[in-house]
Protein backbone atom coordinates (compact mmCIF):
# COMPACT_ATOMS: atom_id res chain seq x y z
CA UNK A 1 0.00 0.00 0.00
CA UNK A 2 1.00 3.62 -0.58
CA UNK A 3 2.24 6.34 1.60
CA UNK A 4 -0.50 8.09 3.17
CA UNK A 5 0.42 11.71 2.10
CA UNK A 6 1.03 10.44 -1.38
CA UNK A 7 -2.54 8.87 -1.89
CA UNK A 8 -4.72 10.26 0.70
CA UNK A 9 -7.40 12.94 -1.16
CA UNK A 10 -7.98 14.49 2.41
CA UNK A 11 -11.11 13.99 3.56
CA UNK A 12 -11.73 12.60 7.19
CA UNK A 13 -14.48 11.89 9.25
CA UNK A 14 -14.92 11.38 12.82
CA UNK A 15 -16.49 9.12 15.66
CA UNK A 16 -16.79 9.58 19.05
CA UNK A 17 -17.31 7.19 21.64
CA UNK A 18 -17.94 8.07 25.38
CA UNK A 19 -18.36 11.60 27.37
CA UNK A 20 -18.95 15.40 26.74
CA UNK A 21 -15.42 15.87 27.28
CA UNK A 22 -14.40 13.51 24.46
CA UNK A 23 -16.58 15.30 21.89
CA UNK A 24 -15.40 18.73 22.93
CA UNK A 25 -11.94 16.85 21.68
CA UNK A 26 -12.94 15.15 19.09
CA UNK A 27 -14.34 18.67 17.56
CA UNK A 28 -10.76 19.68 18.52
CA UNK A 29 -8.96 17.58 16.57
CA UNK A 30 -11.62 17.96 13.36
CA UNK A 31 -10.73 21.28 13.70
CA UNK A 32 -6.91 20.94 13.35
CA UNK A 33 -7.71 18.68 10.51
CA UNK A 34 -9.76 20.55 8.53
CA UNK A 35 -7.53 23.84 8.57
CA UNK A 36 -5.00 21.69 7.31
CA UNK A 37 -7.00 21.06 4.07
CA UNK A 38 -9.14 18.33 5.05
CA UNK A 39 -12.53 18.10 3.89
CA UNK A 40 -15.11 16.91 6.51
CA UNK A 41 -17.66 14.03 6.06
CA UNK A 42 -20.23 11.87 7.46
CA UNK A 43 -19.34 8.83 8.72
CA UNK A 44 -21.20 6.56 5.77
CA UNK A 45 -19.91 9.07 3.04
CA UNK A 46 -16.63 6.93 2.78
CA UNK A 47 -13.40 9.13 3.80
CA UNK A 48 -9.85 8.41 3.44
CA UNK A 49 -9.13 9.06 7.07
CA UNK A 50 -11.28 8.33 10.08
CA UNK A 51 -10.49 8.84 13.60
CA UNK A 52 -12.08 7.52 16.07
CA UNK A 53 -12.21 8.65 20.13
CA UNK A 54 -12.72 5.94 22.65
CA UNK A 55 -13.82 5.63 25.96
CA UNK A 56 -12.47 2.95 28.62
CA UNK A 57 -15.22 3.98 30.96
CA UNK A 58 -18.26 2.29 29.08
CA UNK A 59 -18.44 -1.52 29.26
CA UNK A 60 -17.05 -3.30 26.40
CA UNK A 61 -14.39 -0.69 25.14
CA UNK A 62 -13.05 -3.15 22.77
CA UNK A 63 -15.95 -4.85 21.45
CA UNK A 64 -17.36 -1.08 20.56
CA UNK A 65 -13.96 -0.17 19.05
CA UNK A 66 -13.86 -3.15 16.59
CA UNK A 67 -17.25 -2.67 15.39
CA UNK A 68 -16.81 1.22 14.49
CA UNK A 69 -13.72 -0.11 12.22
CA UNK A 70 -15.49 -2.71 10.52
CA UNK A 71 -18.04 -0.21 9.99
CA UNK A 72 -15.49 2.47 8.29
CA UNK A 73 -13.94 -0.17 6.38
CA UNK A 74 -16.86 -1.47 4.99
CA UNK A 75 -17.71 2.45 4.13
CA UNK A 76 -14.05 2.65 2.44
CA UNK A 77 -11.97 -0.74 2.18
CA UNK A 78 -8.82 1.71 1.61
CA UNK A 79 -9.40 4.13 4.37
CA UNK A 80 -6.65 4.94 7.09
CA UNK A 81 -8.14 4.26 10.57
CA UNK A 82 -6.47 6.44 13.47
CA UNK A 83 -7.81 5.46 16.84
CA UNK A 84 -7.07 7.99 20.29
CA UNK A 85 -8.63 8.18 23.53
CA UNK A 86 -8.59 6.93 26.71
CA UNK A 87 -8.97 3.20 25.65
CA UNK A 88 -6.21 4.35 22.94
CA UNK A 89 -3.84 5.35 26.33
CA UNK A 90 -4.42 2.44 28.56
CA UNK A 91 -4.20 -0.53 25.61
CA UNK A 92 -2.83 0.23 22.68
CA UNK A 93 -1.18 -2.82 21.88
CA UNK A 94 -4.49 -5.01 22.27
CA UNK A 95 -5.53 -1.67 19.78
CA UNK A 96 -3.21 -2.70 17.22
CA UNK A 97 -4.44 -6.08 17.10
CA UNK A 98 -7.43 -5.16 15.44
CA UNK A 99 -7.63 -5.58 11.42
CA UNK A 100 -7.75 -2.03 9.58
CA UNK A 101 -6.33 0.19 12.58
CA UNK A 102 -2.80 1.94 11.21
CA UNK A 103 -2.69 4.59 14.00
CA UNK A 104 -2.90 4.48 17.66
CA UNK A 105 -2.49 7.57 19.77
CA UNK A 106 -2.22 8.34 23.25
CA UNK A 107 -3.36 11.49 25.41
CA UNK A 108 -1.06 13.80 24.24
CA UNK A 109 -0.39 12.48 20.61
CA UNK A 110 -3.96 12.64 19.53
CA UNK A 111 -3.60 16.54 19.74
CA UNK A 112 -0.81 16.08 17.29
CA UNK A 113 -2.18 14.04 14.82
CA UNK A 114 -1.00 16.11 11.92
CA UNK A 115 2.10 15.17 12.53
CA UNK A 116 2.44 11.83 12.24
CA UNK A 117 0.03 11.59 9.08
CA UNK A 118 2.83 12.27 6.29
CA UNK A 119 4.71 9.18 7.31
CA UNK A 120 1.63 6.92 8.12
CA UNK A 121 1.60 4.00 5.98
CA UNK A 122 -0.44 0.79 5.84
CA UNK A 123 1.45 -2.24 7.40
CA UNK A 124 0.79 -5.14 8.89
CA UNK A 125 0.46 -3.77 12.19
CA UNK A 126 -0.56 -0.24 13.48
CA UNK A 127 1.81 2.48 14.74
CA UNK A 128 1.88 3.20 18.21
CA UNK A 129 2.71 6.40 19.31
CA UNK A 130 1.64 6.40 23.43
CA UNK A 131 3.77 7.87 26.28
CA UNK A 132 3.72 7.30 29.47
CA UNK A 133 0.54 8.97 31.32
CA UNK A 134 2.79 10.34 33.97
CA UNK A 135 4.52 12.75 31.14
CA UNK A 136 1.07 14.39 29.78
CA UNK A 137 0.88 17.69 31.38
CA UNK A 138 -0.18 20.15 28.73
CA UNK A 139 -3.47 21.19 28.60
CA UNK A 140 -5.32 21.55 25.24
CA UNK A 141 -8.81 23.55 25.26
CA UNK A 142 -11.26 22.20 22.64
CA UNK A 143 -15.24 22.82 22.44
CA UNK A 144 -17.92 20.97 20.45
CA UNK A 145 -19.00 22.55 17.17
CA UNK A 146 -22.29 22.16 14.57
CA UNK A 147 -24.69 22.84 17.23
CA UNK A 148 -25.58 26.81 17.16
CA UNK A 149 -27.91 26.18 20.25
CA UNK A 150 -25.60 24.34 22.68
CA UNK A 151 -21.85 23.54 23.14
CA UNK A 152 -19.47 21.55 24.83
CA UNK A 153 -16.55 23.40 26.26
CA UNK A 154 -13.68 21.93 27.91
CA UNK A 155 -12.28 23.68 30.54
CA UNK A 156 -10.35 20.96 32.41
CA UNK A 157 -8.85 17.72 31.57
CA UNK A 158 -6.98 14.42 34.35
CA UNK A 159 -8.21 13.70 37.84
CA UNK A 160 -5.53 13.38 40.53
CA UNK A 161 -7.91 11.52 42.85
CA UNK A 162 -7.39 7.55 41.94
CA UNK A 163 -10.94 6.50 43.20
CA UNK A 164 -10.19 3.02 43.75
CA UNK A 165 -12.27 1.78 40.64
CA UNK A 166 -11.57 4.48 38.13
CA UNK A 167 -9.15 4.25 35.19
CA UNK A 168 -9.35 7.86 34.19
CA UNK A 169 -5.89 8.93 35.77
CA UNK A 170 -4.20 6.61 33.97
CA UNK A 171 -5.73 7.19 31.25
CA UNK A 172 -5.98 11.15 31.08
CA UNK A 173 -3.30 11.94 34.09
CA UNK A 174 -2.85 14.97 36.28
CA UNK A 175 -5.55 17.77 37.10
CA UNK A 176 -4.41 20.13 34.67
CA UNK A 177 -6.70 23.71 32.86
CA UNK A 178 -5.32 27.33 31.56
CA UNK A 179 -5.93 29.91 33.61
CA UNK A 180 -8.94 32.05 34.00
CA UNK A 181 -7.76 34.43 31.41
CA UNK A 182 -6.98 31.77 28.59
CA UNK A 183 -10.55 30.11 29.03
CA UNK A 184 -12.19 33.70 29.10
CA UNK A 185 -10.61 34.14 25.37
CA UNK A 186 -11.47 30.41 24.61
CA UNK A 187 -15.07 31.24 25.69
CA UNK A 188 -14.95 34.07 23.04
CA UNK A 189 -14.08 32.14 20.33
CA UNK A 190 -15.85 28.98 21.06
CA UNK A 191 -18.62 31.16 20.91
CA UNK A 192 -18.46 33.61 18.02
CA UNK A 193 -21.28 31.66 15.97
CA UNK A 194 -23.70 32.12 18.14
CA UNK A 195 -24.08 29.74 20.39
CA UNK A 196 -26.71 29.91 23.37
CA UNK A 197 -25.77 27.61 25.87
CA UNK A 198 -22.27 26.66 27.17
CA UNK A 199 -22.02 23.56 28.54
CA UNK A 200 -19.04 23.22 31.09
CA UNK A 201 -16.86 20.00 31.01
CA UNK A 202 -14.17 18.53 32.56
CA UNK A 203 -12.53 15.40 34.15
CA UNK A 204 -13.04 17.00 37.29
CA UNK A 205 -14.69 19.99 36.62
CA UNK A 206 -14.67 21.76 40.17
CA UNK A 207 -10.69 20.98 40.26
CA UNK A 208 -10.23 23.93 37.90
CA UNK A 209 -7.34 26.06 38.64
CA UNK A 210 -5.59 23.61 40.89
CA UNK A 211 -2.19 24.13 38.88
CA UNK A 212 -2.31 28.09 38.69
CA UNK A 213 -3.88 28.45 42.40
CA UNK A 214 -7.05 29.68 40.62
CA UNK A 215 -10.32 28.04 41.77
CA UNK A 216 -13.68 26.92 39.53
CA UNK A 217 -15.51 29.90 41.53
CA UNK A 218 -13.40 32.21 39.95
CA UNK A 219 -13.88 31.03 36.37
CA UNK A 220 -17.31 31.18 36.88
CA UNK A 221 -17.98 34.73 38.35
CA UNK A 222 -15.67 36.00 35.05
CA UNK A 223 -18.05 33.75 32.91
CA UNK A 224 -20.99 35.64 33.71
CA UNK A 225 -19.78 38.32 33.23
CA UNK A 226 -19.17 37.92 29.05
CA UNK A 227 -22.07 39.57 27.47
CA UNK A 228 -22.82 37.43 24.67
CA UNK A 229 -23.40 34.27 26.21
CA UNK A 230 -27.55 33.61 27.49
CA UNK A 231 -26.86 30.73 29.69
CA UNK A 232 -24.34 28.37 31.15
CA UNK A 233 -24.71 24.80 32.39
CA UNK A 234 -22.38 22.76 35.36
CA UNK A 235 -21.58 18.97 33.28
CA UNK A 236 -21.04 17.34 36.36
CA UNK A 237 -19.07 18.11 39.51
CA UNK A 238 -18.12 15.98 42.57
CA UNK A 239 -20.03 17.31 45.91
CA UNK A 240 -16.77 18.31 47.87
CA UNK A 241 -15.77 20.32 45.63
CA UNK A 242 -19.54 21.83 45.30
CA UNK A 243 -19.16 24.53 47.58
CA UNK A 244 -21.78 26.52 49.45
CA UNK A 245 -20.33 30.10 47.98
CA UNK A 246 -21.12 28.11 44.09
CA UNK A 247 -24.61 27.20 45.00
CA UNK A 248 -25.00 30.77 46.52
CA UNK A 249 -23.72 31.79 43.43
CA UNK A 250 -25.55 29.90 40.54
CA UNK A 251 -28.71 30.78 42.58
CA UNK A 252 -28.62 34.35 42.00
CA UNK A 253 -27.21 33.82 38.44
CA UNK A 254 -28.96 34.59 35.28
CA UNK A 255 -26.86 32.69 33.03
CA UNK A 256 -25.82 29.62 35.14
CA UNK A 257 -28.66 27.41 35.44
CA UNK A 258 -30.15 25.66 38.74
CA UNK A 259 -29.18 22.33 37.67
CA UNK A 260 -26.43 20.14 39.07
CA UNK A 261 -25.26 16.76 38.15
CA UNK A 262 -23.21 15.40 41.66
CA UNK A 263 -21.18 11.81 41.38
CA UNK A 264 -22.87 10.04 44.80
CA UNK A 265 -21.34 6.51 43.74
CA UNK A 266 -22.58 4.57 46.74
CA UNK A 267 -24.76 5.66 50.14
CA UNK A 268 -22.80 3.97 52.60
CA UNK A 269 -20.38 4.94 53.90
CA UNK A 270 -18.07 1.96 54.23
CA UNK A 271 -18.74 1.30 50.43
CA UNK A 272 -17.36 5.14 50.19
CA UNK A 273 -14.31 4.56 51.84
CA UNK A 274 -13.50 1.50 50.10
CA UNK A 275 -14.16 3.57 47.04
CA UNK A 276 -11.77 6.12 47.98
CA UNK A 277 -14.30 8.70 47.66
CA UNK A 278 -13.42 12.67 49.40
CA UNK A 279 -16.56 13.07 50.93
CA UNK A 280 -19.24 10.62 52.83
CA UNK A 281 -23.02 10.43 52.54
CA UNK A 282 -23.96 13.41 55.34
CA UNK A 283 -21.68 15.93 53.07
CA UNK A 284 -23.26 14.89 50.34
CA UNK A 285 -26.65 14.98 51.97
CA UNK A 286 -25.96 18.26 53.03
CA UNK A 287 -24.74 19.58 49.70
CA UNK A 288 -28.57 18.30 48.01
CA UNK A 289 -30.76 19.78 50.63
CA UNK A 290 -28.66 23.39 50.39
CA UNK A 291 -29.34 23.45 46.47
CA UNK A 292 -32.88 22.80 47.60
CA UNK A 293 -32.98 25.58 50.44
CA UNK A 294 -31.23 27.80 47.55
CA UNK A 295 -32.90 26.55 44.12
CA UNK A 296 -36.29 24.34 45.16
CA UNK A 297 -36.88 23.86 41.86
CA UNK A 298 -33.05 23.02 40.71
CA UNK A 299 -32.92 19.90 38.56
CA UNK A 300 -30.26 17.71 40.38
CA UNK A 301 -28.56 14.22 38.60
CA UNK A 302 -27.22 11.72 40.57
CA UNK A 303 -24.25 9.34 39.40
CA UNK A 304 -24.27 5.49 41.47
CA UNK A 305 -22.40 2.20 40.89
CA UNK A 306 -23.94 -0.51 41.92
CA UNK A 307 -22.24 -4.18 42.41
CA UNK A 308 -18.71 -3.12 43.99
CA UNK A 309 -16.63 -5.27 45.94
CA UNK A 310 -17.88 -5.94 48.99
CA UNK A 311 -21.34 -4.73 48.97
CA UNK A 312 -23.73 -6.60 50.82
CA UNK A 313 -27.61 -6.47 50.41
CA UNK A 314 -27.63 -3.98 53.56
CA UNK A 315 -25.27 -1.66 51.80
CA UNK A 316 -27.44 -1.51 48.62
CA UNK A 317 -30.16 -0.89 50.41
CA UNK A 318 -28.33 1.95 52.73
CA UNK A 319 -28.05 3.02 48.84
CA UNK A 320 -31.60 2.61 47.85
CA UNK A 321 -32.89 4.62 51.10
CA UNK A 322 -30.80 7.21 51.29
CA UNK A 323 -31.88 8.35 47.02
CA UNK A 324 -35.32 7.38 47.90
CA UNK A 325 -34.99 10.59 50.50
CA UNK A 326 -32.94 12.72 48.84
CA UNK A 327 -35.06 15.24 46.53
CA UNK A 328 -33.04 14.74 43.38
CA UNK A 329 -34.13 14.39 39.77
CA UNK A 330 -32.77 11.81 38.08
CA UNK A 331 -30.14 8.71 38.43
CA UNK A 332 -27.48 7.67 36.21
CA UNK A 333 -26.78 3.76 36.87
CA UNK A 334 -23.86 2.00 36.18
CA UNK A 335 -22.64 -1.62 37.14
CA UNK A 336 -19.76 -1.96 38.41
CA UNK A 337 -17.14 -4.00 36.16
CA UNK A 338 -13.42 -4.52 36.57
CA UNK A 339 -11.24 -2.30 35.29
CA UNK A 340 -7.69 -3.28 34.76
CA UNK A 341 -4.72 -1.96 37.23
CA UNK A 342 -7.35 -0.60 39.80
CA UNK A 343 -7.18 -1.01 43.19
CA UNK A 344 -10.71 -2.60 42.84
CA UNK A 345 -9.98 -5.06 40.69
CA UNK A 346 -8.11 -6.88 43.68
CA UNK A 347 -10.66 -6.81 46.14
CA UNK A 348 -12.08 -9.66 47.47
CA UNK A 349 -16.15 -10.33 48.06
CA UNK A 350 -17.16 -9.75 44.09
CA UNK A 351 -20.84 -9.39 43.73
CA UNK A 352 -21.98 -11.70 41.23
CA UNK A 353 -22.86 -9.89 37.87
CA UNK A 354 -26.61 -11.61 37.98
CA UNK A 355 -27.17 -9.56 41.45
CA UNK A 356 -25.31 -6.51 39.83
CA UNK A 357 -27.56 -6.15 37.18
CA UNK A 358 -30.62 -6.64 38.96
CA UNK A 359 -29.58 -3.54 41.79
CA UNK A 360 -29.00 -2.10 38.65
CA UNK A 361 -32.88 -2.51 37.52
CA UNK A 362 -33.83 -1.19 40.80
CA UNK A 363 -31.96 2.04 41.11
CA UNK A 364 -33.53 2.75 37.54
CA UNK A 365 -36.99 1.92 38.29
CA UNK A 366 -36.32 4.56 41.38
CA UNK A 367 -34.59 7.02 38.73
CA UNK A 368 -38.11 7.08 37.19
CA UNK A 369 -40.10 7.37 39.54
CA UNK A 370 -37.78 10.12 40.73
CA UNK A 371 -37.91 12.03 37.35
CA UNK A 372 -41.40 11.70 37.02
CA UNK A 373 -42.06 12.86 40.90
CA UNK A 374 -39.85 16.05 39.95
CA UNK A 375 -41.80 16.41 36.54
CA UNK A 376 -44.54 16.21 37.95
CA UNK A 377 -43.66 18.94 40.74
CA UNK A 378 -43.20 21.39 37.54
CA UNK A 379 -46.64 21.41 36.22
CA UNK A 380 -48.23 24.83 36.04
CA UNK A 381 -45.01 26.33 36.25
CA UNK A 382 -43.19 28.42 33.59
CA UNK A 383 -39.95 28.21 33.03
CA UNK A 384 -37.20 29.43 30.73
CA UNK A 385 -36.31 27.30 27.66
CA UNK A 386 -33.95 26.70 24.93
CA UNK A 387 -35.60 24.97 21.79
CA UNK A 388 -33.06 23.41 19.82
CA UNK A 389 -33.15 23.54 15.28
CA UNK A 390 -33.88 20.51 14.76
CA UNK A 391 -37.52 19.56 14.19
CA UNK A 392 -39.56 16.08 13.65
CA UNK A 393 -42.71 15.40 12.59
CA UNK A 394 -43.84 19.01 12.92
CA UNK A 395 -42.13 19.20 16.61
CA UNK A 396 -39.36 21.11 18.54
CA UNK A 397 -38.03 19.74 22.05
CA UNK A 398 -35.71 21.67 23.83
CA UNK A 399 -35.02 21.85 27.98
CA UNK A 400 -35.87 24.16 30.71
CA UNK A 401 -32.95 25.70 32.90
CA UNK A 402 -33.92 22.93 35.27
CA UNK A 403 -33.71 20.04 32.77
CA UNK A 404 -36.95 19.46 32.10
CA UNK A 405 -37.54 18.03 28.62
CA UNK A 406 -40.39 19.95 27.02
CA UNK A 407 -42.11 19.13 23.38
CA UNK A 408 -43.98 21.73 21.79
CA UNK A 409 -45.51 22.51 18.33
CA UNK A 410 -42.84 24.19 15.88
CA UNK A 411 -42.48 28.06 15.84
CA UNK A 412 -39.42 29.43 13.93
CA UNK A 413 -39.53 32.60 16.04
CA UNK A 414 -38.77 30.11 19.30
CA UNK A 415 -35.61 28.06 17.73
CA UNK A 416 -32.57 28.85 18.89
CA UNK A 417 -34.01 31.09 21.55
CA UNK A 418 -34.88 31.39 25.08
CA UNK A 419 -38.27 31.24 25.15
CA UNK A 420 -41.32 31.49 28.54
CA UNK A 421 -42.76 27.76 28.59
CA UNK A 422 -45.66 27.22 30.90
CA UNK A 423 -45.50 23.78 31.51
CA UNK A 424 -48.97 21.61 31.19
CA UNK A 425 -48.63 18.03 31.35
CA UNK A 426 -46.74 14.98 31.11
CA UNK A 427 -47.10 13.21 27.32
CA UNK A 428 -46.45 9.33 26.89
CA UNK A 429 -43.30 10.05 25.47
CA UNK A 430 -42.26 11.27 28.88
CA UNK A 431 -41.83 14.84 27.72
CA UNK A 432 -43.61 18.42 29.02
CA UNK A 433 -46.61 19.95 26.93
CA UNK A 434 -47.11 23.06 27.76
CA UNK A 435 -47.42 26.58 25.50
CA UNK A 436 -44.90 29.59 25.12
CA UNK A 437 -44.27 33.24 23.84
CA UNK A 438 -41.84 34.27 21.46
CA UNK A 439 -40.27 36.48 23.41
CA UNK A 440 -36.52 36.00 24.89
CA UNK A 441 -36.61 36.38 28.38
CA UNK A 442 -34.15 36.63 31.72
CA UNK A 443 -34.19 33.92 34.28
Amino acid sequence: MGNFAKTLKQSVALYTLGCKLNFAESSTIAQQLVKNGFDRKEFHEGADLYVINTCSVTDHADRKCKKVVREALKHNPEAYIVIVGCYAQLKPQEIAQIPGVDLVLGAAEKFQLMDYLHSLKKEPKARIQNQPIKSVNEFVPGFSEGDRTRMFLKVQDGCDYFCSFCTIPLARGKSRSATVATTLEQVKKATENGVQEVVLTGVNLGDFGVNHGETFFDLIQELDQLPDIKRYRISSIEPNLLSPEIIDFVAQSQKFVPHFHIPLQSGNDELLQRMRRKYLSDLYRSRIEYIKLRMPDCGIGVDVIVGFPGETESHFLDTFEFLNELPVSYLHVFPYSERANTTARKMQDAVPQKLRNDRTTQLRSLSEKKKRAFYESQIGKTRPVLFETEVREGKMQGYTDNYVRVVSDYDPLAIDTLVAFNMQQINADFLMQGTFETLEISR
